[in-house]
C-alpha cells in the first residue's frame, strides 16, 4: 500500500466536489476555514456547479478535477467539500494509473465511498474516511473530531482510534483480528458489487456505516453483502454510525439486532458504535491501513508501516 506523506501546516489542499455541489457563499466559507486551519487552497471550479439539480457538474467534469488535483505537484492533499449523490458517474473518468503514481492524502465519506474503494483496491493508496469541509468543518468542527482528523493525517507509524468521551465501543462478537481496513457507506458498498471497484473483503477488516435508510432498505443492503460472501471472507467487522436508521414501527428490531442476525454464522470479531459516519462527532479512519481490533480491550489500532 502507498501511504501518503503526513499532512503539515502550510500544505496546499485541493478542494473538490466529486458528488454534489454547494453554494458560492459556502465555497467562500470553506476556503476561509481551511486557510484559518493553516493551509493553502486550490479550489476546483465546479464546487457550486449545478447539473441535474443535485450534482456538481457532469461526471466527466468531476472526474477530471480529481485527476487534476492528483497530478498537480503543488497540491499536497485532496479534501472533498461534501458528499451527496452522483459520484459513481465520475468514476469512469478517473485516471487510476495517474492516482497510483501520485499518492496523496484523500479525505471524504458517504458518496465518496466509491473513490475510497477504487483508490484502496486499484491504486494501493491509503485514504481517509473523515470529515468534509462544508459538511463538518465550517459550522461545527468540534474539538474531538478535529483532533482525531489531525492525528490520523499526521501519523507516521501508529494511529489509535478513540471514540469521543462518554461514547463506549460495544462488542457484538468477541475476538481479535488484523487486516487492511476496507468499506464505508453500506448502500454504496452494496451497489459496488458487479462493478470494477467491487468491494473485496478477503482477509480484510470491514467497516460499515449508513444514514437515513429505512429498516427494509438497510436489511436489503446488509444481506446483499452476506449473500455475496463479503462477511464470510473478512477477518472482522467494525460497525460505525447508523444515523437516522431507527425502526420507528418496531423499535425492538434495530440496526444492532439486524447485524446480530446476519453475522450469527460467522466466527469473526465485531465491534459496534464507532463514532464514524454521518453523526455530529466524526472520528477519522484510514482506509487501506493495517487495522488490529481486539474486543477484550475494545481497542482499534492502525499501523502505517
Amino acid at each position: 500500500m502507498n501511504y501518503p506523506k503526513p499532512l503539515r501546516k502550510g500544505d496546499t489542499i485541493g478542494l473538490i466536489a466529486p458528488s454534489s455541489a454547494v453554494s458560492g457563499e459556502r465555497v467562500d466559507a470553506c476556503i476561509k476555514k481551511l486557510e484559518q486551519m493553516g493551509f493553502g487552497v486550490k479550489a476546483a471550479d465546479n464546487l457550486s456547479a449545478d447539473y441535474g439539480g443535485y450534482m456538481a457538474g457532469d461526471g466527466k467534469i468531476r472526474g477530471q478535477w480529481i485527476n487534476r488535483m492528483f497530478a498537480d505537484p503543488e497540491v499536497d492533499a485532496i479534501f472533498c467539500i461534501r458528499g451527496g449523490d452522483g459520484g459513481s458517474r465520475a468514476f469512469e473518468h478517473v485516471d487510476l494509473e495517474l492516482v497510483r503514481r501520485n499518492p496523496k492524502i484523500f479525505v471524504g465519506y458517504s458518496d465518496v465511498t466509491t473513490f475510497h474503494l477504487a483508490f484502496n483496491q486499484s491504486c494501493d493508496l491509503v485514504t481517509f474516511h473523515g470529515p468534509m469541509v462544508s459538511s463538518n468543518m465550517v459550522d461545527s468542527f468540534d474539538a474531538e473530531t478535529e483532533a482525531a482528523f489531525r492525528a490520523a493525517l499526521t501519523a507516521k507509524e501508529t494511529y489509535v482510534f478513540q471514540n469521543p468521551a462518554g461514547m463506549e465501543i460495544g462488542v457484538l462478537k468477541e475476538g481479535r483480528a488484523s487486516g487492511r481496513l476496507v468499506g464505508g457507506n453500506l448502500a454504496l458498498l452494496s451497489a459496488s458489487i458487479g462493478t470494477p471497484y467491487e468491494l473485496d473483503t478477503k482477509d480484510k477488516i470491514l467497516f460499515l456505516e449508513e444514514v437515513g435508510e429505512t429498516p427494509g432498505r438497510l436489511e436489503r443492503f446488509a444481506w446483499h453483502l452476506r449473500n455475496s460472501g463479503k462477511y464470510r471472507d473478512c477477518r472482522g467487522i467494525l460497525l460505525g454510525q447508523f444515523t437516522e436508521c431507527e425502526n420507528k414501527a418496531v423499535p425492538d428490531y434495530n440496526v444492532l439486532r439486524c447485524f446480530a442476525d446476519i453475522l450469527k454464522p460467522f466466527d469473526i470479531p465485531v465491534l459496534y458504535n464507532l463514532q464514524s459516519g454521518h453523526g455530529e462527532k466524526m472520528i477519522t479512519v484510514p482506509m487501506g491501513a493495517i487495522c488490529t481490533m481486539d474486543t477484550a480491550e475494545r481497542s482499534i489500532r492502525f499501523d502505517y508501516k
